[in-house]
Formats: C-alpha cells, sequence, structure tokens
C-alpha cells in the first residue's frame, strides 16, 4: 500500500509511519520540517505547509492518507478535495471531544456531534476544540463521500506524547514519597496506547473500512487508582497515594485535566466512559498497560531536557510541580486535623 501522512513526524503520526513501514508499506510524510525531521529516512519526507502549500503533494497517487493534523474544517476540507482524486481511502483523526454532551456514560458513535457557535471561527481553543473537530469530520466527509474513516480518538498515551499529561503519573510514581492522587480512587479512565492506535489505523487503511469509531481504551473498564496501583506494581515504587477530595482541590484552584493530569470533576467524568465495541470489533487490540508505563517512563528519562514537553507548572498548561503538590498535601493534612 502506498501511504501519505500529513504530519507523521510526531507522536500518533510519528507512530503510524513506523506501523506502516514495519508491515511494508511505501510511506511519505508530509510535514513543515519542524519536528522532528531527521526521524524515518526509510520514508519520503515531502516538505510543505498544508494550509495553502498543498500544492507540493501535485501528482503524487496513494492508496490512502492518514490525517493525524487537521484542526481547522477549511484546511482538512482542501485537503481531502485537493488528494479526492488521488486516494481512495481519508483516516481523519478526530477526538471524543467532537461530542455534543458526553455526561452520559456508554455514549456510542451516533451520539450528536458539537457545532460551533460561530462557524466561522478557525480559533482552537478548549472551548472551540471539540466543534471544530466535528466540523473538519464533515469537511473531509463532504469531500470523500463514503470514503472517510473518522478515528474518535481519546487520550494518547505512551513513548513521544508531545503532552506531559500521562508521562506525569509514571514520573511521579516512580519518584516515590507521598503523591497526591485526585479525587476517588473509582474515578472511571479512558486511554490508549499511541502505538495500538497506529497499528489499528493501518490495519483500517489496508482494509479501506469507512464511518465513525471511538477509538480509545481499554477493553475492560480501568479506575484511576487501579491505575496508579498498577503503576505502583509495575515500576517497583514505594509510593503513597494520598486520595485528595475534588472539592477541595477545585477550592485551591487546581485545574483538571492539565495541572492534575487524568482528573477531571466527577460531573464530567462520563467522558471516560464510551462505548468502544465497535473498534474494539473492528480488531482494535491493547497491550499491558504494565508495557505502556514502563516504555513511557524509559522514553521519558531518556529524552534530552530540551525535547521535553513543557513542564513549567499550571502558568504553562502543565501538571503540578513538587512544590505545588506539597503544598497541597500539607493543606490537605491540616484539613483532617
Amino acid at each position: 500500500m502506498r501511504l501519505l501522512i500529513l504530519g507523521g513526524t510526531v507522536f500518533l503520526g510519528r507512530h503510524a509511519a513506523e506501523a506502516a513501514t514495519s508491515r511494508g508499506h511505501q510511506v511519505t510524510l508530509f510535514h513543515r520540517g519542524r519536528s522532528n525531521p531527521g526521524v524515518l529516512q526509510e520514508a519520503e519526507h515531502v516538505i510543505g505547509d498544508r494550509d495553502g502549500g498543498l500544492g507540493a503533494l501535485a501528482g503524487g497517487r496513494w492508496d490512502a492518507v492518514i490525517d493525524t493534523s487537521g484542526y481547522v474544517p477549511r484546511v482538512v476540507g482542501d485537503a481531502a478535495r485537493e488528494l479526492a482524486s488521488r486516494v481512495a481511502h481519508y483516516v481523519f483523526v478526530s477526538s471524543v471531544s467532537a461530542y455534543a454532551d458526553i455526561t452520559r456514560a456508554g455514549a456510542d458513535e451516533s451520539h450528536p456531534l458539537a457545532t460551533l457557535e460561530d462557524p466561522a471561527t478557525e480559533a482552537v481553543t478548549g472551548a472551540t476544540y471539540g466543534a471544530l473537530k466535528a466540523a473538519c469530520e464533515r469537511a473531509a466527509e463532504d469531500a470523500m463521500p463514503g470514503r472517510v474513516l473518522h478515528v474518535r480518538a481519546g487520550l494518547l498515551v505512551g513513548p513521544h506524547d508531545t503532552t506531559d499529561r500521562f508521562p506525569y503519573w509514571p514520573r511521579r510514581i516512580a519518584r516515590g514519597g507521598e503523591v497526591l492522587a485526585p479525587g476517588t480512587p473509582a474515578h472511571p479512565v479512558q486511554l490508549v496506547d499511541a502505538r495500538d492506535l497506529a497499528e489499528w489505523m493501518v490495519s483500517m487503511a489496508e482494509q479501506r473500512v469507512s464511518g465513525a469509531f471511538n477509538a480509545t481504551g481499554p477493553a475492560e473498564p480501568l479506575t484511576l487508582g487501579a491505575l496508579l496501583e498498577r503503576a505502583r506494581s509495575a515500576l517497583g515504587s514505594s509510593a503513597r497515594l494520598t486520595w485528595v477530595d475534588e472539592r477541595f482541590l477545585l477550592e485551591h484552584s487546581v485545574t483538571p485535566w492539565t495541572e492534575m493530569p487524568l482528573w477531571v470533576p466527577e460531573s464530567e467524568s462520563d467522558f471516560e466512559r464510551l462505548d468502544l465495541r465497535r473498534a474494539i470489533g473492528a480488531g482494535l487490540r491493547f497491550r499491558a498497560l504494565e508495557d505502556t508505563l514502563r516504555d513511557t517512563l524509559a522514553w521519558d528519562r531518556a529524552t534530552p531536557p530540551e525535547a521535553r514537553p513543557k513542564r513549567a507548572g499550571p502558568a504553562m498548561g502543565g501538571p503540578l510541580g513538587p512544590l505545588r503538590e506539597a503544598e497541597l498535601l500539607a493543606a490537605w493534612h491540616a484539613t483532617r486535623g
């Protein structure tokens, strides 16, 4: 298969490229040459900006395209229209955030999608991200009806993570000591190793499967408490978990999800209880969580500081630093007498 990846040098795109080349496919990466330009030398690299620079792909033909870098419907629509006559299949990486309201546990792919208050906006913010992804899905489908796989991805984890959400936990657990654990151990968590998702997307492209799929994991329900305990065991850590009430965290201005990774208030937690049966039925498989934890920590430790995600604390959208965590734990213990 001749596969074009829009992106391909960062996180999910990088894993998709590696999965495709390992399966013997001919891979072309279209990117700006800014992030990890030296990776995947066995692939063809085409340098260009997808926003107005698709001419760099003129004349090329592929069996499928995987779009890992589409956030604005105009840009996604332009790519799909440009490639419609030259690719058979379009894989668009969307998001579980594309749903209008996922406070109902067990939402499947028929759940209504979000809409933009201002259809003309192209500002990608926390408030617009999901609706923009939904609009991107429609733009791709309009350009290539019946030929688009909409991958509604959940939290992506594993090596080469460009955020510091999941890496925070294996790094923090490995450090040991008293660990602030947010909310309750029963808090639901859904996540997928980007390597597993990448393999599945390539397989789906090979089969030219279309339609929408909730693409996260694991196959069996997972709680935050189970995740952290399994991290302690997998990493051989003596860390001690102190569970801190979510009301206390909110009163102390702890930002869910970013400052305190994997935690959202209970009123929003059902977005981590999506129905995954369709993707699992289509072959999505999951490696052991312990392998993801160990591999993520090994990658994190081996990554030079300048190449790591920014970890400047909440002001930069990062997780708790040691001082902030210690202060919160001291305040929490003070309330407990």
